[in-house]
C-alpha cells in the first residue's frame, strides 16, 4: 500500500505519458476531455491515470491550452539548395497558421550538438521540432533523446519512428534511368552525393535498382560533395577513360564513337551536372551527342544551362507547406504516427537524348 500511496504522491503528467505510450499534451487533452484523441488512446491514458493514482493539478489540465504557438526547426549541413528552399517553405506556411518558429542551424550533427540544439529550443517552450536531416547521424543522434514534444524529420531514409516527410529520392532516380534506358542507354554512370547524405544514398540505391530490373551494370559511383566543381572534378576522371574518335582531325567536333564507359551520366543534383558538362566540353563532347546528363532538383538555373538540363524537379515550397499540414495533424493527436511521401516530377530537356552510334 506504501508504494502505491508513494506513486500517486509524485506520479505527474510526463509519468501518465510515458505509462500510456503517448505525449504529455495528449495526456492533458483527455484530462480536459477535449476531441482528436482516438477511443484507444484515451482508454490508455485513463488506465495509466488509473494505476498511477495520479490527480491532475490545474497546471497539468491548462498544459493544452496554454500553447505557445512556436515551432522549433533544426536544419543540418550546409546552405544547400533543396533544405534551404524546404526551411523557407516551411517558414512561410507556418506563418500563415500563425505560429512563430525558432531555428537552429547546424553544420555538424553529432549528438552533443543537436541535444544542445533540442534543449535550447525546449527551453523556448516549443510545442514540436521539425528536424531537416541532411546527414543520416542527425538521425540517429535525434532518436536518443527524449523530446517530449513532438518531433517531425523532413528525412527519406523510410525509417521507423518518425512522423516522417519527404520527397522520394529513391523513385526519382528510378524515374531518370527508366527515361534514359528508354532513349537506348545500356551504361549509364552515376555522380553521387555525400555518402553520409540520406538523399544521396537513396538516389544511388534507385539507380542500382533501377538498372539491375533493366538487366543492367551499375558500376561503382563516384563520390562528390554537391558542389558543380566536384562534378567537374569526377567528370574528368570519367572522360580520362574515353575513347573518342574525331572525324576532323581533332578540330571540330567528336565523331560520337566513345568507349566502352558510358553514354549516360546521372549526376546526383544540378550543380554536379553543371560541372560534369563543363569537363566533357573540356574535351569537346558534345552533350547530347555523345553523352546525355541528367541532374536533381530542377534548380531555377537548370532551363539555363548549356544545353539546358533534363532532370527531377522538387517541389520544396510545397514540401515546407506538407511538412506544416503533417505537423498540425500530429499536434491535433500526437500518437499518429506516419509517412508523407511525394514523388518529383521528371522534366525532360535538351541535355538527353539516344545514344550515338
Amino acid at each position: 500500500m506504501g508504494n502505491d500511496d508513494e506513486k500517486a504522491r509524485v506520479a505527474n503528467i510526463f509519468d501518465v505519458a510515458r505509462l500510456a505510450g503517448v505525449s504529455h499534451q495528449t495526456v492533458s487533452r483527455v484530462l480536459n476531455e477535449l476531441p482528436n484523441v482516438r477511443p484507444a488512446t484515451r482508454q490508455r491514458v485513463e488506465q495509466a491515470i488509473k494505476q498511477l493514482r495520479y490527480t491532475p493539478s490545474q497546471a497539468a489540465r491548462a498544459l493544452v491550452t496554454r500553447r505557445s504557438r512556436t515551432i522549433g526547426l533544426i536544419t543540418t549541413g550546409g546552405p544547400d539548395y533543396g533544405p534551404s528552399s524546404t526551411a523557407l517553405g516551411f517558414n512561410e506556411a507556418a506563418r500563415d497558421a500563425r505560429y512563430a518558429v525558432s531555428m537552429a542551424s547546424m553544420l555538424e550533427s553529432d549528438p552533443a550538438s543537436l541535444r544542445q540544439a533540442v534543449e535550447l529550443l525546449l527551453r523556448q517552450n516549443v510545442e514540436a521540432i521539425v528536424l531537416i536531416a541532411a546527414h543520416r547521424g542527425a538521425l540517429d543522434a535525434v532518436r536518443g533523446i527524449e523530446l517530449g514534444v513532438p518531433l517531425v524529420a523532413v528525412e527519406s531514409s523510410r525509417r521507423d519512428g518518425f512522423h516522417s516527410v519527404s520527397i522520394d529520392q529513391y523513385q526519382g532516380a528510378r524515374i531518370l534511368v527508366d527515361h534514359l534506358v528508354g532513349l537506348g542507354h545500356r551504361r549509364i554512370a552515376h555522380l553521387a552525393g555525400p555518402a553520409d547524405s540520406v538523399d544521396a544514398l537513396e538516389r544511388v540505391r534507385g539507380w542500382r535498382d533501377a538498372l539491375s530490373e533493366h538487366g543492367l551494370v551499375a558500376r561503382e559511383p563516384l563520390v562528390g560533395d554537391w558542389t558543380p566543381a566536384s562534378g567537374f572534378r569526377l567528370g574528368r576522371e570519367l572522360v580520362a577513360d574515353f575513347r573518342v574518335d574525331r572525324g576532323d582531325g581533332g578540330a571540330g567536333r567528336s565523331g560520337g564513337r566513345v568507349g566502352e564507359s558510358f553514354t549516360a551520366v546521372f549526376a546526383a543534383n544540378d550543380q554536379m551536372a553543371l560541372g560534369m558538362i563543363h569537363a566533357l566540353s573540356e574535351r569537346r563532347l558534345r552533350v547530347p551527342g555523345d553523352v546525355s546528363v541528367v541532374g536533381f532538383d530542377d534548380i531555377p538555373e537548370a532551363e539555363h544551362f548549356a544545353p539546358p538540363l533534363t532532370t527531377m524537379r522538387q517541389d520544396f515550397p510545397e514540401l515546407g507547406r506538407t511538412i506544416m499540414s503533417t505537423l498540425l495533424e500530429v499536434l491535433s493527436d500526437a500518437d499518429s504516427v506516419g509517412v508523407v511521401r511525394s514523388v518529383p516530377q521528371l522534366v525532360v530537356r535538351e541535355s538527353t537524348a539516344a545514344p550515338s552510334a
